[in-house]
């Protein structure tokens, strides 16, 4: 039995021949399956984002990982080629947004705070009309709603947002103003986290657009190389279990997994959870 909750189940090397290290992959290999963190501004749909970086890149497949509606910013996940059959699960992942109020009337402090809490949980939360979802009542989580900071005189109040995917963050707003007897707007929206993926990590549309040129009109992929990540990031935080090369190969062509091919398993992952198949190298299988 292994440490770290994992076990050792063999011993395997792995043949430099065949597949690679996620962190050593060419451009080529990156764009067919790859993951682009960019800056979204405010005013475009992240749809025509998402069509913008198809352009730039020259890759006919690519798709995003959770809207951003026009007026809000940030992070937005980027999954090109075969990346995008994970399209779903980069959906499914806890996102952060820093945020701004605007109320009908003054509110003070402890007015929002105490709704905040309030609000904290497990609610109820309805696409907007806007919103071109099938409008019905669902359940989101919000882990944490923090007050920032407030100016009475101005009537706005910026906040931080930790939640399920799915939130709809204008629905959180109106329902403010309903317990604070108001109307209350959403005037500003950022997000800054996304699943493992935070705004550290990601890069301007403008300097997507420069890399993306110098790889094109000069030969050099070497700073587009640094903007796209290799899928496995995305999968980073699922139990990983490590099979020996044949087993990956075999794996890869539809045949099931089999006790003699794994190297390494987690310990006590609870039925139907997704895990993740990897080679020695670290590669998604």
């Amino acid at each position: 039995m292994g440490e770290g909750g994992y076990w050792e189940l063999a011993t395997a090397s792995t043949n430099p021949n065949f597949g690679s290290n996620p962190s050593e992959r060419s451009l080529e290999q990156l764009l067919a399956a790859g993951i682009v963190l960019v800056e979204k501004p405010r005013g475009p749909s992240s749809h025509q984002l998402a069509a913008w970086a198809r352009e730039l890149l020259g890759i006919s497949r690519l798709g995003h990982g959770g809207t951003l509606d026009p007026f809000a910013t940030g992070l937005l996940t980027l999954l090109c080629g075969k990346a995008t059959k994970l399209t779903e699960l980069a959906l499914k992942v806890d996102k952060r947004y820093v945020g701004v109020l605007r109320f009908g009337r003054a509110v003070e402090e402890t007015e929002i705070e105490a709704i905040f809490s309030e609000l904290t949980g497990v609610i109820y939360n309805v696409p907007p009309l806007e919103s071109a979802v099938k409008i019905q009542v669902r359940t989101r989580t919000i882990y944490s709603l923090m007050l920032l900071d407030t100016d009475p005189d101005s009537r706005i109040a910026a906040f931080e947002l930790s939640c399920s995917a799915g939130t709809y963050v204008r629905t959180l707003a109106k329902d403010i103003g309903l317990l604070l007897g108001t109307r209350c707007e959403l005037t500003e929206l950022h997000r800054d986290r996304t699943g493992n993926f935070d705004q550290s990590m990601s890069c301007s549309m403008q300097q997507l657009a420069d890399a993306s040129f110098l790889s094109r009109e000069h030969g050099d992929d070497s700073a587009l190389i640094k903007l796209i990540a290799p899928v496995e990031t995305l999968l980073s935080g699922l139990p990983a279990i490590t099979v020996k090369d044949g087993a990956a190969a075999a794996l890869s062509h539809g045949a099931p997994l089999a006790r003699p091919g794994v190297v390494r398993a987690p310990r006590g992952v609870p039925e139907g959870a997704a895990v993740l198949l990897q080679s020695i190298k670290g590669e998604a299988v």
